[in-house]
């Protein structure tokens, strides 16, 4: 039986694995040894390793035909060492997997002023966090191109979900957004749905090939804001000017609030031929009740 590594098995990975248990031979990469019950609850072979520890990820050479990338890099630095370990182990033993699909980020584009775009967009992130990925993103295509391995990489935006996934704390603190003429395109994936493509990009996806892991969501932010308060029953925040944010919002919030781009999804429903099961956020929202707390 052909066996899957998945790396990184939090929240998307899990909801994708007893599918891929169904099919092939799972292993799970988890950094706590509390951990492996749950996982073996959904079918899956924990394996205790940590991206951070190089010596930990021995048993990595040479087990899986398939790897499924979803642990994210580091909260510092310039460079994904995580990604370069994880490859450097994959590759110990000569016995390389036959394909990598990796969950990045689109972030990765930096602010575009509200433009349409493709996955051909030149890649110029505004963040510390998100060059991080594109360093992830050419560590594996280069790996790629060494190697034979097929990489796919997604790039996804907002995560959310009818229940864990949503911005419910910051609508109880009645946090503000911006004012309707400084609001900034959004974009936003449901998690199942990202799961789903996790997996089809996987099996279906062309070598060193990126894909915008997105729904068909055309929205400002301030408006995701507002669906989510309507549908949880909480007042809408407030409006601000950008000008007046500054003092009132993380640094974090207010990167993602200097950022915008709208985002054509045409590779994952073309190559991948994925139907989204959720096409917008009011389609999820619409289809199961969202108590406030």
């Amino acid at each position: 039986m052909k066996q899957v590594l998945v790396v990184g098995s939090g929240d998307v990975a899990r909801r994708i694995i007893p599918w891929l248990v169904a099919r092939f031979r799972v292993i799970a990469v988890t950094r706590r040894a509390e951990e492996r019950a749950p996982l073996r609850a959904l079918g899956a072979t924990p394996l205790v390793a940590d991206l951070d520890l190089p010596d930990s990820l021995h048993r990595l050479a040479g087990i899986a035909d398939y790897v499924l990338h979803c642990a994210p890099p580091p909260a510092q630095g310039v460079d994904d060492p995580r990604t370069r370990r994880l490859l450097a182990a994959l590759a110990r033993r000569g016995s390389l997997p036959r394909r990598i699909s990796y969950i990045s980020t689109t972030g990765v584009y930096g602010d575009c002023g509200g433009a349409w775009l493709d996955e051909t967009r030149p890649l110029r992130p505004d963040s510390a966090r998100a060059g991080r990925r594109v360093a992830a993103e050419a560590r594996l295509r280069g790996f790629g191109k060494r190697t034979g391995c097929c990489v796919s990489i997604l790039r996804a935006p907002g995560i959310y979900d009818s229940d864990t996934r949503l911005p419910r704390a910051r609508l109880l603190k009645g946090d503000p957004v911006l004012v309707a003429e400084d609001d900034v395109f959004t974009n936003h994936i449901h998690a199942d749905d990202l799961a789903c493509l996790s997996a089809l990009a996987l099996f279906r996806g062309r070598s060193n090939r990126a894909y915008n892991a997105t729904d068909d969501s055309m929205i400002r932010m301030g408006d995701y804001f507002d669906l989510v308060a309507d549908a949880c029953g909480l007042p809408r925040p407030p409006r601000l000017p950008r000008a007046e944010l500054a003092g009132r919002l993380s640094p974090m919030t207010l990167s993602f609030m200097s950022e915008s781009r709208r985002l054509m999804n045409g590779r994952i429903k073309r190559e991948l031929r994925f139907r989204l099961r959720y096409p917008t956020v009011a389609d999820a929202l619409a289809s199961k009740p969202t108590p406030a707390i």
